[in-house]
């Protein structure tokens, strides 16, 4: 994905399917890495072909499969502060919490550096984020919205996919996730790009139009102004 300002770059890992992202202004040198997943290698190789420095590590939760590749970023780039929702940075040390001892291999994470809250601004790389905490999926996930641009855009993690939502019969909480996605993503510009923590990129219109957990056919307009 790429536009006259900046490129987003995904790197798919299994055994997950995790979309991880890696985004950078044009000139500027300096890069974001979004939820490194478990092909950290792949990761570390774009920033090197492109000459990047990675400036921070952000997570949208604490679940596995988006931060397996913590380590091996702050091995690399051990000034890159890893950031993480502050209802969710437990999850980075207990393998129970953040599913890799249910699945099979326990994993913790390097603690983070920098915990942010629903409503804060980040400002790395080139790039104004908004954090906005939709929790249900995992305790404390956040979104992180870039709103700078004339098309917004939003990496959102586990919240909202194309088609689909979070699951949340792993410790988690449908009514919870869906209040917050309709009150924290569908209040975004219908143009909004939304780039999911797996499957493709859809937008804020296409999820309210058509998506069968959360949308108009979940009755989302009866949430609407009467």
């Amino acid at each position: 994905m790429a536009s006259t300002e900046y490129t987003i770059e995904a790197i798919q890992s299994a055994p997950f399917g995790e979309m991880s992202y890696v985004a950078w202004r044009r000139g500027q040198g300096e890069a974001l890495v979004i939820d490194p997943g478990f092909d950290a290698e792949a990761i570390l190789d774009l920033l090197s072909r492109q000459g990047l420095r990675l400036t921070a590590i952000l997570n949208t939760h604490g679940h596995v499969d988006h931060i397996a590749g913590n380590a091996a970023m702050k091995q690399a780039y051990p000034d890159a502060p890893l950031i993480i929702g502050c209802n969710d940075a437990a999850l980075l040390s207990d393998p129970q919490a953040n599913l890799s001892a249910p699945f099979g291999f326990p994993l913790t994470s390097p603690p983070a550096d920098q915990l942010v809250a629903d409503g804060e601004r980040l400002e790395a790389a080139g790039f104004s984020l908004e954090v906005r905490e939709i929790p249900g999926h995992s305790p404390g996930s956040v979104v992180f919205v870039c709103d700078q641009f004339d098309t917004p855009f939003v990496f959102g993690g586990d919240v909202l996919f194309a088609g689909s939502v979070g699951r949340t019969d792993l410790g988690g909480n449908g009514p919870q996730l869906i209040a917050g996605i309709r009150a924290k993503l569908f209040n975004l510009p219908d143009a909004t790009l939304v780039l999911p923590g797996h499957g493709p990129i859809t937008t804020v219109a296409n999820e309210k139009q058509s998506n069968p957990f959360v949308g108009e056919r979940a009755g989302f307009h009866e949430i609407g102004p009467s």
